[in-house]
């Protein structure tokens, strides 16, 4: 059962208090991705917080997409996104998109035009770059902040029909060019875009900027908490400015918290379309990525997601999670789950010598040792097997107890085998090894007459399923002397390796999505993207073990 234990925040604890008081009746959350791109781990960390937030209070959450920016923009990014959420086990009360808002949005800027607090202004992006000003040095005012009211009506209608060009002109607030805050130095609220709109087509060539239609969105939907990453602390003047002098009803407050950043993992959407379109990676849903549809794709769960964005918690400063966190929790999510079978990855081939040729006898396997109610499964086993290459050393270092020559080791849920002779090609190369079995040492059997220090697993041959294995390594080299390089020259080429085996025959009818924990090497997924009726793809989700405890992470 999923723990659902609830942490105390600084963002619930200012809920707690707003509901205690009567600041607010129900509290009303939203998650408001842009349309540009896949969601990714850090993304998983804010829905799980503005959905389990308002459930714990029996409020609302709506997903709302900021498509203020057709340029970037797809509805593949919002199928997406939709299907994120979803998998993630959040269901938002409604759906909704600031493009729903443009005529308002439009309205109130011209109440703000009308109010002397926006003007039509002509200069340039890098002429506004020029006169902003600096963190030390006030900014210039531009020539055209003097323009009447009637004027920039005019120009701001002239500009929504059309009769201007991209960059031509542009719609800012007029606020206080000296502000020490510079996100208040006449910001842009309006700019001129000529692209087509995923959802309103052709119907606007203007388009909101960001700091001015969010804050209007959650005024509109009646949010009470708008919860977002620290970046935009210094933005929250302008939030309260925009939703004042817009003369909103509703008066929703901007919180902050610090963003989730988890060491070798590219946390930029940005840098990760860069992967996608230069061909790094396979598309979005990539297992070596870390969106959420990547991470679905590899085997994660969203039980295990839930379960580490409720243990990183919610701080007001910016932290490095170490990634084996993340791991920990998959791996307690399947170790009760995940039916326990064996398969060899790097096969080599062992012939028993003195096992009856041609008969094949089904031996008995638990699923699960730590889950009972799992049951067991037959598996065949005869004279022929796969082993893995790793298993065997033709000369042992002290201390090894797999398979060497004159060496006996146990069959994992069958017998105990000795290695009688090593077989190799021309290139002297181990292709093959010859060993004997006993008999009597029958997995079950109650055997006692002698112990073996190594036990090592197998797959039978004639039945076997062959298999593609998929291991993975961090795709980000992220070291001190990698540090100034170019991103692309940043990403490690060793970060998927590719393997052919063999997995137990009962494992052939395995459909995407299908978990397994394999002995030895792993947790795995069946790629539900690769795999077909003739191919069986396992991606390694997590290794067995990590030396990483939790409670100090």
């Amino acid at each position: 059962m999923e723990n659902k234990t609830v942490s105390s925040n600084f963002i619930r604890n200012i809920v707690v208090e707003d509901l205690s008081k009567g600041a607010v009746s129900e509290i009303v959350t939203r998650f408001p991705p842009e349309p540009n791109g896949y969601l990714h781990i850090g993304h998983a960390k804010s829905i799980c917080l503005n959905f389990e937030l308002a459930d714990e209070f029996k409020g609302r959450t709506n997903l709302r997409f900021d498509d203020t920016n057709p340029l970037k923009e797809d509805t593949e990014y919002v199928e997406s996104i939709k299907q994120d959420v979803q998998w993630l086990g959040f269901e938002w009360d409604d759906l909704r998109f600031a493009s729903d808002y443009f005529e308002e949005l439009y309205n109130r800027a011209v109440l703000l035009i009308k109010k002397g607090k926006a003007y039509v202004c002509d200069l340039t992006a890098e002429q506004m770059r020029e006169t902003r000003g600096s963190l030390t040095e006030p900014g210039q005012d531009s020539p055209y902040r003097s323009r009447s009211v009637e004027e920039s009506l005019d120009l701001f209608a002239r500009m929504r029909a059309g009769e201007f060009k991209d960059g031509e002109r542009v719609l800012r607030a007029k606020i206080d060019m000296a502000s020490p805050n510079i996100s208040l130095r006449d910001p842009v609220l309006y700019r001129i875009s000529h692209t087509h709109h995923h959802r309103t087509g052709d119907a606007w060539c203007i388009y909101p900027m960001y700091d001015y239609a969010h804050p209007l969105s959650d005024a509109i939907e009646g949010v009470t908490h708008s919860i977002c990453t620290l970046e935009f602390e210094d933005h929250r003047p302008l939030y309260d400015w925009v939703v004042a002098e817009c003369e909103m009803e509703a008066t929703p407050h901007q919180y902050e918290f610090a963003r989730l950043n988890i060491t070798n993992t590219i946390m930029s959407k940005r840098y990760l379309k860069s992967l996608v379109d230069n061909g790094v990676v396979d598309g979005w849903d990539d297992p070596r990525m870390p969106t959420i549809s990547g991470l679905r794709r590899r085997g994660f769960t969203p039980e295990s997601l839930r379960a580490f964005c409720r243990e990183i918690g919610v701080a007001r400063a910016n932290s490095l999670v170490d990634e084996r966190m993340l791991e920990h929790f998959i791996r307690e999510d399947l170790k009760l789950k995940a039916l326990r079978s064996m398969a060899v990855v790097r096969p080599l081939k062992v012939v028993i010598t003195n096992y009856p040729e041609g008969q094949v006898e089904q031996l008995e396997a638990e699923n699960n040792s730590e889950n009972e109610e799992m049951g067991s499964r037959m598996i065949p086993f005869s004279r022929e097997i796969y082993i893995e290459q790793d298993d065997f050393m033709e000369v042992p270092p002290p201390k090894y107890h797999r398979l060497y020559p004159g060496n006996e080791v146990r069959l994992k849920h069958a017998y105990f085998i000795k290695c009688e002779e090593v077989i190799k090609n021309e290139a002297g190369e181990v292709i093959e090894l010859r060993c004997t079995y006993d008999q009597e040492t029958k997995s079950g059997s109650g055997f006692t007459g002698r112990k073996v220090k190594g036990t090592i697993h197998w797959v039978e041959a004639s039945q076997a399923k062959a298999a593609e294995f998929r291991h993975f390594e961090p795709l980000l080299i992220d070291d001190e002397a990698n540090a100034d390089k170019p991103f692309l020259e940043r990403i490690n080429p060793e970060s998927l390796e590719v393997l052919q085996g063999y997995v137990e025959q009962g494992m052939a009818e395995s459909q995407g999505g299908d978990k397994f924990q394999f002995f030895r090497h792993g947790y795995y997924n069946v790629d539900s993207k690769l795999s077909g009726e003739d191919k069986l793809v396992f991606n390694r989700i997590v290794s067995l073990k990590s030396s990483f405890d939790p409670s100090k992470g």
